[in-house]
């Protein structure tokens, strides 16, 4: 990461991933699961669901929609999330390709 000093404060760019630059353990899946997270949350918000009528939309708990709401997504594995946003009408495709660097990564893109 880049350091540079603007109006004498020490700024640093970004990697891109808040959770790595935070030094978070499994900042990958992090980024992935609160991408989700917020895509369901703004489904909810088109459709006009209550947190009671997502989680049954969802099959999930209003506990867990309402903890989903909050950024608190780890209790919720990436299939489960994927699957609500199946259930609230979106399809997800997941794309493979190999990769030139020895490890390969995961991204999330919303269209």
């Amino acid at each position: 990461m880049t350091r540079r000093i603007i109006q004498g404060i020490e700024v640093e760019q970004s990697s891109g991933n808040v959770f790595a630059d935070l030094g978070l353990p499994d900042a990958e899946e992090l980024l992935i699961k609160s991408g989700l997270a917020i895509e369901i949350t703004l489904a909810m918000r088109r459709l006009g669901l209550t947190q009671q009528q997502a989680a049954k939309q969802m099959g999930i708990s209003q506990a867990k929609v309402s903890g989903l709401m909050r950024a608190d997504f780890t209790n919720l594995s990436e299939t489960k999330l994927m699957e609500c946003l199946n259930r609230l009408g979106y399809d997800i495709e997941i794309k493979l390709k190999p990769t030139k660097k020895p490890m390969g990564r995961r991204k999330l893109a919303v269209a």
